[in-house]
Parts: C-alpha cells; sequence; structure tokens
C-alpha cells in the first residue's frame, strides 16, 4: 500500500496543535508500516507533546521534529493499540498492544449504535410491548457501562443505549423515557449482546418542548432591548497559530479530542521580565455518579472525558450566541475514526469582557477619586455529551488572576415513574417524570510553573489564638498556621470551611521584595465530598475523587486522574491518581503537579426541567506574593477608553 502524498506546512512552535495535512500523513504513514486493515479505527490522532524540557528551551528558528500518538482499536478482536509516528521522519517510532483496555467512543460509533438498535426485530418487540410501532420516532443514545461484573462480558467493547421516543419529528424526546429498556451493544461487531429489560414503565404524559415556536404556553418576552459590545479599535489582544497575546500575559492554547481546551506555557510580562505562572492546565475528568437505585440508573456513572471524549463532541460556535463581542476563533481539528478529518469550525472562542471594577479609592477629606476598570480574556468553548452541554471558560485579569469557571446546561438524564409514585433518590420535575440526584465531579490537572519548574505547595489553617494575658488579652486574636507537603501521600486533602483551608504555590527559590517566596493560591469555589460506598464498583474506579487535593511529582505519562483507558475499568489497572500517589514520591522544591476536584452537588429542581438554566462552578489561581504590589496600579483612568469622567480632586 503506497503512502498517501501530502505536504506538510511549517510549525513555529512545538506544541502547536496538528494540523489536518499532518494528521493524514502521519495516518497514512501508520497504514503503510504496520499494513492496517480497514477493521482498524483510529480513536484520536493528536500532538505527541515533546518532552518539558524541549518546549522550554525552544527558541524561534529553532528545527522542530514533529510527531504524532494514535491509539487504535482493531475491531475484529477489539485489542487496542498505541503507536508514536515521526512525522518529520516519516517512520513509526513505537507500536504497542495494550492489552485489558478499551478505548473511548468513537465518534461515529454514536450514530452506528443507534442505527444497530433501531433495525434489531428484538427491540422492535420490546417497542410493541410499550405500544410504540414506529420506530423512526425512537432515539437512543450511548451510554458507557461501566464495570458491569459479568464475566462474559470481559473483553468485549459494550456500550449501553438509553432509549425515549418522540411524539412527533423534532419532539423533545428526553421528555419520553423508555425507562428500563437498556440494549446492550458489541460495539466492535456493531451488534446487539442482549436486551436488558427491567418491565415497561408508563410514557410521560405531558411534553417538555423548550423551543418556544412548539408550546403555545411560552410567549417570547419582548422587552429586552439590544445590548450591544463594541470596540471600534478592534481587540486587545493578538493571536498567533495558537499563541494569544493581551495585555501583559503570553499564552499558548492546545487541543486534544479528549480534554478539549488545553492551556500551555501561560506566562506573565512583570516590568519587563517574562515570568512563567503555568506550563499545562486542563480538566483531566469528569465523573458523574448518580444516586438512583433504580436499575434503569444504579449502573450510571459517566466519566466524560475518558469515556466519550468531550473534545471530539465540541459545538461549533455562533457569533452573538455562544460568545459577545470582537471574537476571534480557532478551529478544532481531529482525526475520524476511518482516518479522516474530523473538523469543528470556530471551537474555542476567544474575546474580552468588562469586568466591572479593579481598584477604587475616594480620599473622603478631598474628593479626590480615583477607580479602574477591571477587564478579562475568555478562552472558551462548548461541548455536547448526550443530554447534557458543559461550557469551559479560563479567564484571564489585569491583576494576575486566573479563573476557571464550568457551566452546566443542557437536559437532565431523567425516567419514567408510575403515576402517584414518589422517589427517595430523585425529583419529580414533571407529571411521572423524576431526575435522579447526581454529582457533577471536575477534576483538573494543573502543572505549575511558578518563576520555574521547582514549586512546593503549602496549606494554610487559621485557627483562634490561644488565651494569653499578656499577647492575647481580649481574645480576639487569629493566625493562620502554614504547612508544607514533603510527599504525595501528605498532600490528599479536603477544604475545611473551620478553618478556612487554603493552598499555596510557591518558588522557595524565587522571592519578592519584602523576602518572601513568590506564589499562586488555589481558591476554590462551590464543593461538595461524593456520596458513593467505598465497595462500589464506581467509587473502586474512581478513588481520586475522595479528596479535593492531590499533588503529584511531575510524570509526562501522567496526564488523566482516571487513567489512560477508563472505559469499561474496574479499579484494578492501577493507572489512575488514587494509585500514583502511593508512590509518595517527594514533593517540597520539584516540579510539581496540582489535581484538584469540585462538585456539583445536584438535587434536581423543577426548574432545570425541561432545560437547564447554567449553573456555574469554579475556581481561581490567585497571586499571593508573586507581585511586588498590585499589578493592576497600571490600568489607565476610565475617561482615557470611554470618554467617562471618573476622576475627581
Amino acid at each position: 500500500m503506497a503512502m498517501q502524498e501530502s505536504v506538510v506546512t511549517k510549525v513555529d512552535h512545538p506544541l502547536e496543535p496538528l494540523r489536518e495535512e499532518e494528521i493524514l500523513k502521519a495516518v497514512a504513514i501508520l497504514k503503510e508500516k504496520k499494513n492496517l486493515s480497514p477493521a482498524s479505527r483510529f480513536e484520536q490522532v493528536g500532538l505527541n507533546e515533546p518532552p518539558k524540557k524541549v518546549v522550554l528551551n525552544f527558541k524561534e528558528g529553532d528545527p522542530i521534529q514533529r510527531e504524532a500518538f494514535a491509539i487504535v482499536v482493531d475491531t475484529t478482536d477489539a485489542k487496542t493499540y498505541e503507536a508514536v509516528i515521526s512525522i518529520t521522519n516519516e517512520e513509526v517510532l513505537s507500536w504497542q498492544h495494550i492489552p485489558g483496555v478499551q478505548p473511548s467512543f468513537l465518534f461515529e460509533e454514536y450514530t452506528e449504535l443507534e442505527e444497530t438498535v433501531k433495525k434489531s426485530p428484538e427491540f422492535h418487540a420490546a417497542l410493541k410491548k410499550r405500544g410504540i410501532d414506529n420506530p423512526d420516532l425512537v432515539m437512543v443514545d450511548p451510554w458507557s457501562v461501566g464495570d458491569t461484573g459479568i464475566p462474559e462480558d470481559k473483553g468485549k467493547r459494550l456500550a449501553k443505549a438509553l432509549c425515549f421516543v418522540r411524539k412527533f419529528p423534532g419532539d423533545n424526546a428526553y421528555a419520553y423515557p423508555l425507562t428500563g429498556l437498556l440494549p446492550v451493544v458489541d460495539l466492535a461487531k456493531m451488534e446487539i449482546v442482549r436486551i436488558e429489560d427491567h418491565g415497561v414503565k408508563p410514557i410521560a404524559p405531558t411534553a417538555a418542548a423548550y423551543k418556544p415556536e412548539q408550546d403555545e404556553n411560552i410567549e417570547v418576552r419582548t422587552d429586552l432591548k439590544p445590548l450591544v459590545i463594541t470596540q471600534p479599535e478592534g481587540p486587545s489582544f493578538e493571536i498567533n497559530g495558537h499563541n494569544i497575546k493581551w495585555q501583559k500575559w503570553d499564552i499558548r492554547v492546545g487541543y486534544t479530542a479528549r480534554e478539549g481546551l488545553v492551556l500551555n506555557t501561560v506566562d506573565y510580562y512583570d516590568k519587563g521580565k517574562k515570568r512563567p505562572v503555568l506550563y499545562r492546565a486542563a480538566m483531566s475528568e469528569m465523573t458523574v455518579p448518580y444516586g438512583d437505585t433504580n436499575p434503569a440508573h444504579n449502573w450510571q456513572c459517566a466519566f466524560d472525558a475518558g469515556e466519550y471524549g468531550i473534545g471530539q463532541l465540541a459545538n461549533s460556535l455562533t457569533r452573538g450566541c455562544d460568545c459577545l463581542g470582537e471574537i476571534q476563533y480557532l478551529d478544532a481539528v481531529m482525526a475520524t475514526s476511518q482516518g479522516g478529518i474530523h473538523k469543528i469550525p470556530n471551537a474555542i472562542c476567544i474575546h474580552e469582557e468588562d469586568h466591572g471594577i479593579a481598584w477604587k479609592h475616594t480620599d473622603w477629606r478631598t474628593e479626590d477619586v480615583e477607580v479602574r476598570r477591571s477587564r478579562r480574556l475568555v478562552v472558551s468553548f462548548f461541548t455536547t455529551v448526550a443530554n447534557y452541554d458543559y461550557g469551559f471558560f479560563w479567564y484571564f485579569y489585569t491583576d494576575g488572576r486566573i479563573e476557571h469557571e464550568a457551566k452546566l446546561t443542557g437536559v437532565l438524564n431523567v425516567g419514567a415513574i408510575e403515576e402517584g409514585k414518589t422517589t427517595r433518590y430523585g425529583t419529580e420535575v414533571a407529571p411521572q417524570i423524576a431526575a435522579p440526584i447526581h454529582q457533577h465531579i471536575f477534576n483538573y490537572r494543573i502543572d505549575m510553573n511558578v518563576d520555574g519548574q521547582h514549586n512546593s505547595i503549602e496549606e494554610w489553617n487559621t485557627v483562634a489564638s490561644k488565651p494569653d494575658p499578656e499577647n492575647n488579652p481580649r481574645l480576639n486574636a487569629f493566625h493562620h498556621e502554614t504547612n508544607t507537603f514533603q510527599t504525595e501521600l501528605e498532600a490528599k486533602r479536603n477544604m475545611n470551611l473551620e478553618t478556612s483551608r487554603a493552598w499555596r504555590v510557591y518558588n522557595p527559590n524565587s522571592k519578592n521584595y519584602v523576602g518572601q517566596p513568590v506564589g499562586y493560591s488555589l481558591i476554590p469555589g462551590e464543593n461538595a465530598l461524593p456520596y458513593l460506598n467505598e465497595e462500589s464498583s464506581v467509587m473502586k474506579r474512581v478513588g481520586y475523587i475522595k479528596n479535593h487535593l492531590h499533588v503529584t511529582k511531575y510524570d509526562r505519562d501522567q496526564i488523566y486522574a482516571s487513567g489512560k483507558y477508563p472505559n469499561q475499568s474496574t479499579g484494578e489497572e492501577k493507572d489512575s491518581l488514587g494509585h500514583w500517589v502511593k508512590a509518595n514520591r517527594n514533593i517540597e522544591n520539584e516540579d510539581i503537579v496540582v489535581w484538584y476536584n469540585m462538585s456539583v452537588h445536584h438535587i434536581v429542581r423543577p426548574e432545570d426541567w425541561p432545560v437547564m438554566p447554567v449553573h456555574h462552578i469554579g475556581f481561581q489561581l490567585k497571586p499571593h506574593g508573586f507581585f511586588d504590589g498590585n499589578p493592576a496600579l497600571d490600568l489607565p483612568r476610565p475617561s482615557a477608553e470611554t470618554g467617562a469622567s471618573c476622576h475627581h480632586e
């Protein structure tokens, strides 16, 4: 088989994501060198990120070796292979069979599974039991099976199917779940293994239209006046490839089929010096355990990144809808399972936002007023995983802060209940429709680089000072106690409201002008703890969710908290964050990685139906001793940019 000819254009940085022609060339090299058959499917083909040393020492004009990392599934036997391909030298550097694992769903498997289920005579018979004669109105969503515990399932590439039925084409099928009807599909052979049928449940009586034109009871508001955001001179940022420069920030973004948006090499110019803050940050995993004991739900725990690939499911964003203002976009380019190009235009949105007051002071004696307005750079993407929609937003501020926010919306995962019945494990959101209690647990891998690679992390706990007639006579004193973590097991920590617990990453080798080590604090937001039993199959797979914080010594291969292959994992693989920390490596004055879990504890409301208002959750990385004073002192007066007269003397 002759290798496909392609022209590969030059890139200007080692972390530039693979371009279309590079993906096609990598696929062609692998197909030729390994004589792959049409049964081989590509789960991913992306940049094989160079070692840190190569990236951090790179100078403009240096030669760049381009490599691709690929995961390949042979559908004849469901075996999985990993490959590293040199695009530059046109050779396969490594080819390895990874036994006993299943990669995430392939993009094309979503539609193939639905087609397989809907043409099954056995499935048609199950529909007839429910009074459904038209399979064309049935909608089928693939769901990961987790660890089924069934010996016959071992080694098979499986998915379960959640089924719904529309009243008419274009209807919101999620309003009518066929609860308890669960086809199990072998994705490699694309055939039904079995149909789990837990009995006929009633079809809910009430529609759940969220489009105004489909609901005569919804009257569109007419009293919202236009809100126009303009920047007559254009945005303040510059984009070159995937490098963004804005104010004093220098940011490089990446993109993967699994993680979606990735932050790379985030630096800040301080007094003319380029200072590193982050090396790499991305959402590592999102785990969604459900608390309902009903057989229709008690197996459900989605790993939305590792089992579905939030990057490959991203939306193509629309100007004026997903983002407002002077917007620039970046496309996302990935491989199809056949080795072609899966391109998502406008996947990443980049724009600026006004963010209110940056700082202000009024001298009440002289009526001298000084005020500065804050602004932030927004880098974001949105993804749809079956019923749920998630937005991931990184914000960069003029005062040196970095903030991350996840936005949750979309349609709830629901089930039908009998008329007049209730459930203690969920909320009835509409007549005979209940949504189970559940959690969305987001894990972030944050590879800090505070003024260099050698960092430490300390914990602060604020306590009331002891009574002391001499030093604390009025019993008003309180102070924070500091502890620097030495090893990985020490750094398995949870939030504590009683002590206002906080964590700071600092560089003991770099001092600010008052002699303190420079640092950035991790500021948590909303959070919760998991409620899964320790012996549950789900908790065995996701033990890392027990703690809000982990810290590990940097390892290039330890990227995903749930491990490289969480699909159908059992927890015995020892390839996950919960197992890595058992090595108990030294993390003081080392190249360290911070892992942070944040959790939405979702006791569902009727107001979340039929489409959920956006729920916001996030965290901040806030400079604490990194700068010699307020870094936003140099912001111009508002009058200089808006014509407003905010300064009085």
